[in-house]
């Protein structure tokens, strides 16, 4: 045996002694055993095998079972299915051997944590269906998820061995999936360590640009820390109360979602501290009025912020989670949010659900998770075709705020918060959501687009002869509503595509023609509709009428001027694109400019002179981040921003079709972007924006509109640029114009 094998034997050992260890403190002997039994049988299976890091495979089950037992706190069964997680999956041994040797209970698990080996149709990723699979288990067994968690923790944690584009694909399953799943499972500590890891692989420069500006103000950060929590330490002591305080920064990546939600850079955040009061309450006390008591004191010492307390211990999150939340201005004038937590409610914090087994008995469990579970099975009840849109309703459910609103009788119902009238009906059936025509919030008549408030009455007026409307979708927020409403349109739509259908072939039969390309494409053209089926729909709702078809199809096509942004990928920066080699994506325009194309590298050299086009949901200009999307059975590559949800969407279900992306040179290829702008109004100001607009920065204004309201104003424009560089130069430029507030970039055009 060499000396390299021995140092590996050695070093698995020393690992499996630690969570042995570990585990010794709160397992008793039969537990114990289960775990040694479970590691031989996972070391026996694994042997050989290696890691893309080289290092033995059984290193990872050892390191996903000591999350699983340290940082999550789950039992020995947990403990021995992270061993065994990987067994079935990559070697011999079948989910019938793991339960005849270590029982049903335990194959379950093992079998909801498998991945699917099975080839599913084109609209279906491989790992959509293997996120499903993990569902349909959770409502047999919640351990599945989090041993699940655990796993992708530790793979996120090593992922550096891992190429760049499985690093993009993984990181961005991690964002889309795993983080929502532990949010909602009340597992805050892996749910910020997920997403910071995942924030390091998919914008390592903005990772370490936050990171460093963290080392770099931590010393002031102390200072101010110190200034805010001694007179609170003071206080608790003088009234012998015991309690542990923590304050730390914020996690990079809620740092970096404010910076971007915000348009603020690091230096004008607010407040990027999280600070916590975690007491140790005394017996015969209850918790709630313990943790007011504290309230008391703080505010005695600080002035509150009435509209920021949050009180989740009156009535805590579906994901078990307790605190009293309060805003207090401290020491230098800086607004500082203080939470407020007994050491139970601490514990639940940072391991969630899987706190009540430390807690309370089996029956005793908090029944908020039954009925998050209750509703996940009605999704897997009724399951879409496709899987990724299925995984799309799934995430609106993991909401990360909540409000509690009232039927007339009083019953307390629970949605997201932001949700609307139209959502509360669909909550109480989808009958009564499908017939609603406006609502009553606290006795007032209001529509349904309404926003609800924490604490407000809601009764639902209907009528049977109301019809559901395609503007609904942009009312609601939960995944049911938005479900019952996609599902009774396509069926109307259906109806209505196939009448539509039927009576253009009647009217054309009369002209002795039957439908065919060049045909529906006059159509398209002259009804001004983008596809046949709208053509259909709007044929058999009524909209288009086919009197007067005849002169359509005598009538040649307009030709119309369209102006191409070509797109390329390429080795080198001196490459030309062929005048034939232009993609599929245009932008109308009534100028005739002589555009230059940029370029694009791909990391892929199969990629080189693949066409481009840019994603219409994102709209990325060049300076932006960028990922290719290679279209499968297409030679065709659309190019999203790094950041758009659509592209993290597509990263965590289809990475092997992302392709790394940037932007290398370009010259006079003009992009379409959007501003956000406000001030107070004045006489001459649309004129300044203007002329700064069109004079002295020679950009090519497409629309330009402005409302004016009590001396205030708002308004979009929309413009032409050549990069991000120009774009945020326009902007600093339109900030110092006199009577202007702000100047945000819009992503929606």
């Amino acid at each position: 045996m060499n000396t390299k094998v021995i140092k590996e034997n050695k070093y698995i050992k020393e690992q499996f002694e630690a969570l042995y260890n570990s585990c010794s403190q709160s397992m008793n002997e039969q537990d114990l055993n289960l775990v040694k039994k479970a590691f031989d049988r996972a070391q026996e299976m694994h042997s050989g095998v290696r890691r893309k890091s080289g290092e033995p495979f059984i290193i990872h089950p050892l390191a996903v079972a000591k999350i699983v037992h340290d940082e999550i706190g789950l039992g020995a069964e947990a403990v021995a299915c992270a061993l065994l997680h990987d067994v079935v999956e990559d070697t011999p041994s079948t989910i019938k051997d793991i339960k005849q040797e270590f029982g049903e209970r335990i194959g379950v698990v093992i079998d909801g944590l498998t991945k699917i080996s099975e080839v599913f149709g084109q609209k279906n990723s491989l790992q959509a269906e293997n996120f499903r699979k993990i569902l349909m288990t959770l409502s047999e067994d919640v351990r599945v998820i989090i041993i699940k968690l655990a796993d992708r923790l530790h793979n996120m944690r090593t992922l550096t061995s891992m190429p760049p584009n499985k690093q993009i694909k993984i990181s961005g399953e991690t964002i889309y999936f795993y983080a929502p799943i532990a949010h909602r499972l009340g597992l805050y500590r892996l749910k910020n360590e997920l997403e910071d890891l995942s924030l390091k692989y998919r914008h390592p420069t903005k990772y370490q640009e936050i990171e460093d500006k963290l080392n770099e103000t931590e010393e002031k950060r102390n200072k101010e820390i110190h200034e805010f929590l001694d007179p609170i330490k003071r206080k608790l002591d003088e009234n012998n109360i015991t309690y542990e305080l923590v304050a730390k920064p914020k996690p990079i990546y809620s740092i970096w979602n404010m910076m971007q939600q915000e348009n603020l850079t690091f230096d004008e955040l607010s407040n990027i501290l999280n600070i916590r009061i975690v007491i140790h309450p005394t017996p015969f006390k209850a918790e709630k009025a313990q943790c007011w008591d504290i309230y008391s004191l703080l505010t005695d010492l600080y002035v509150p912020k009435p509209e920021r307390i949050r009180d989740w211990i009156s009535a805590p999150k579906s994901n078990g989670y307790e605190a009293l939340h309060v805003t207090v201005m401290g020491p230098r004038g800086r607004w500082m949010e203080v939470q407020i937590r007994t050491k139970r409610m601490d514990d639940f914090a940072k391991k969630g659900f899987a706190a009540r087994w430390k807690y309370k008995d089996e029956k005793e469990r908090n029944n908020a998770l039954d009925v998050w579970l209750s509703k996940i099975k009605e999704h897997l009840d009724n399951p879409k075709p496709d899987t990724m849109e299925f995984l799309d309703e799934f995430r609106l459910n993991l909401f990360a705020s909540e409000i509690f609103v009232f039927t007339p009788k009083g019953d307390a119902k629970r949605l997201p918060a932001g949700s609307t009238a139209l959502d509360f009906a669909y909550e109480i059936h989808s009958e009564v959501g499908n017939k609603a025509i406006g609502a009553k919030v606290n006795h007032q008549l209001v529509p349904l687009s309404h926003a609800l408030q924490n604490g407000d009455q809601v009764e639902i007026l209907t009528s049977d002869n109301q019809k559901i409307q395609r503007e609904w979708l942009n009312y609601v927020t939960t995944a049911k509503a938005k479900a019952s409403i996609t599902n009774a349109i396509k069926a109307e739509t259906k109806n209505r595509t196939y009448k539509g259908k039927k009576e253009l072939e009647k009217t054309l039969d009369r002209f002795g023609l039957k439908p065919n390309s060049n045909l529906i494409r006059k159509f398209l053209e002259a009804y001004e509709v983008s596809s046949k089926e709208e053509l259909y729909s709007k044929i058999g709702s009524g909209i288009i009428s086919l009197e007067g078809i005849d002169k359509i199809i005598k009538k040649h096509s307009r030709n119309k001027f369209i102006r191409y942004w070509g797109l390329q990928i390429s080795r080198t920066a001196n490459k030309t694109i062929p005048r034939n080699k232009k993609t599929a994506y245009t932008q109308k325009s009534e100028e005739d400019f002589d555009y230059k194309s940029p370029y694009i590298i791909s990391e892929n050299a199969d990629d080189d002179q693949l066409p481009y086009q840019i994603a219409e949901c994102c709209h990325p200009i060049p300076g932006d981040e960028v990922v290719g999307y290679k279209k499968p059975n297409s030679n065709q590559i659309i190019v999203h921003k790094a950041k758009c949800p659509t592209a993290i969407k597509l990263m965590s279900s289809q990475g092997q079709y992302i392709v790394p992306a940037r932007w290398t040179t370009h010259t006079y290829l003009s992009f379409l972007a959007k501003l956000g702008i406000k001030g107070i109004d004045r006489i001459g100001i649309a004129k300044d924006i203007t002329a700064l607009i069109s004079n002295e920065l020679n950009a090519n204004i497409r629309k330009l509109h402005i409302d004016t309201i009590d001396g205030m104003f708002e308004g979009y424009i929309e413009l032409y640029v050549h990069n991000v560089n120009d774009l945020n130069n326009l902007i600093l430029n339109l900030s110092k114009i006199k009577g202007i507030d702000s100047v945000k970039r819009v992503e929606e055009v």
